[in-house]
């Protein structure tokens, strides 16, 4: 299963079967980033560069990102 999450710019890819729960994602962007609520990605709470940056930080690579405009 693989959920995506978007906005005007990008968008958000999320594959749970690679997810290693490090909450590298939760801690450092947790407004956008929170398991708490459902959806538990809204990129609608930062700018498109500060959540790419942090989705590159994902050590599991259960998260990444495409631009919309390709």
């Amino acid at each position: 299963m693989t959920k995506r999450y978007t906005n005007d710019e990008v968008t958000v890819v999320w594959k749970p079967e690679l997810c290693a729960h490090s909450g590298i994602c939760a801690r450092g962007l947790p407004r956008v980033f929170n398991p708490s609520r459902l959806p538990w990605i809204d990129l609608a709470q930062a700018d498109t560069a500060t959540i790419t940056a942090q989705v590159d930080r994902c050590p599991s690579g259960a998260l990444s990102w495409v631009r919309r405009d390709g």
